[in-house]
């Protein structure tokens, strides 16, 4: 369907505008880092793109995130202090509907890190095909070394300077790296005081005694388990006895290693951000999970090794599930990944030169939009159930789960034979298809 408004506009020369462009970000004179997220978010979209014959205008308008909302606000501290933090909320896509995203609380978050997660979600969502656009939000704070009252009043603060942005019909946060129920408890009292009334749909990841879903805790790290055994049967390798790395062992970590095992999979390793442990026989998962939920250091176990994060990745192992955080294998460790899967649980933990790498000695990878994608599907659910007031059992939500994951899999398999390219670029080019139909459809207003 041909749409005059999209032009074929062949002039990429603005150096103030760079990443409107069909070439990497990595020939831009701005420069570029591997470490930089944005930057492999926009190389991999250029790689799945050329695959597909999409009017420049499309193009650039999947390049360019919708908007974005910087904001410096005040916190008092406990001691009476007035501290000055920075935070984000950038919307990539709402094309196909309100955006979707979490927030995270880091001493790390960037605004480049926010554009990159929140174009993940656009293709997240497109390919387990929600009516969700891509969003994330984030406050430059290391979260431990507040109060619970300054976590409180930081939050609160945090979700009115974005509440211009917030609402269950235009943008729906959720939990991130460093935030949790509480946290959206808080986000979501905020926005309901500002309106009159209660909104539990404006956020997901709630405590179940103010809307939130069964199931959602565990979602993600569930949907990772399920690439894993599927990845497992696509190779041929029997999971009793499957050896497995997990680095990261957070909610989406934690949960998956408990559900590989229980499917008779030995994990020999995990690590938290200090290191963590490694038994070659495998390790005790109830055991190493109730140290940890005591307050026990990953590192302190008796019966283990310490093993650090960098030499976990490079375990010989069977399925590495990298659920930690972004950049973790890079071109200065990826000749060393010995695992035969790689498991996504967390977002961008392969950088794109690594990637290429990774193709090339025929690793399969899970890529993250389609890996820890439990978590937003049932994240929708959830919406869904604040929307109606009615509440499903949790046996429910993990059938729709698993049929949702399930089509997304297959699809991507079933676009990775048709062009002849990895799961990543399989699971990208799929997105990008949806998405860019419906900009089509929709046209350009006015």
């Amino acid at each position: 369907m041909p749409v005059t408004a999209f032009q074929d506009n062949k002039d990429f020369s603005n150096p103030d505008f760079p990443y409107i462009s069909t070439i990497s970000q990595k020939d831009h004179k701005s420069g570029y880092s591997e470490y930089n997220p944005y930057a492999n978010a926009l190389a991999q979209f250029d790689r799945a793109v050329s695959h597909l014959n999409l009017k420049r205008g499309v193009i650039d308008m999947l390049r360019c995130t919708k908007r974005e909302l910087s904001v410096n606000f005040p916190v008092m501290m406990d001691n009476g202090d007035t501290r000055i933090f920075r935070g984000y909320r950038v919307h990539h896509s709402v094309v196909k509907g309100p955006t979707k995203g979490g927030i995270r609380y880091s001493p790390a978050v960037s605004l480049d890190e926010i554009r990159a997660l929140a174009m993940w979600m656009t293709w997240k969502c497109a390919l387990m095909n929600l009516p969700f656009g891509g969003a994330k939000g984030g406050v430059i704070v290391n979260p431990k070394e507040l109060s619970q009252r300054e976590l409180e009043r930081l939050t609160r603060r945090y979700a009115t300077e974005i509440s211009i942005m917030m609402g269950p019909e235009s943008d729906i946060p959720a939990p991130d790296v460093g935030t949790n129920p509480q946290i959206m408890a808080w986000i979501m009292d905020t926005y309901s005081m500002h309106r009159g009334f209660s909104i539990p749909a404006v956020v997901t990841g709630k405590p179940l005694e103010i809307g939130g879903s069964l199931g959602r805790t565990e979602a993600t790290g569930r949907g990772v388990a399920f690439c894993v055994a599927e990845a497992l049967k696509l190779r041929g390798i029997d999971p009793r006895g499957a050896t497995v790395a997990v680095q990261g062992f957070g909610n989406v970590g934690s949960v998956a290693c408990r559900l590989v095992n229980e499917m008779g999979m030995k994990v020999i390793g995990v690590t938290c951000s200090k290191g963590g442990m490694y038994r070659s026989d495998g390790l005790d998962i109830d055991s190493v999970s109730a140290h940890f939920a005591s307050g026990g250091c990953l590192t302190s176990l008796t019966g283990t090794d310490f093993i650090s994060n960098e030499e976990l990745l490079t375990l010989d192992c069977d399925v590495l599930i990298a659920a930690a955080v972004e950049n973790q294998i890079t071109t200065s460790n990826v000749n060393e990944v010995r695992a035969r899967i790689i498991a996504e649980g967390a977002n961008g933990p392969i950088t794109a030169e690594a990637d290429e790498t990774l193709n090339d000695k025929e690793v399969f990878i899970i890529p993250d939009i389609l890996c820890n994608a439990g978590g937003v599907i049932v994240s929708y659910l959830e919406w869904v159930q604040d929307l109606q007031s009615f509440f499903w059992p949790v046996d429910e939500i993990n059938l729709k789960l698993q049929y949702l994951m399930r089509q997304a899999f297959d699809s991507v398999l079933d676009c990775s034979s048709q062009y002849r390219v990895a799961m990543r670029e399989a699971a990208q080019i799929l997105a990008i298809q949806r998405i860019s139909e419906a900009i089509v459809l929709r046209g350009i207003y006015p």
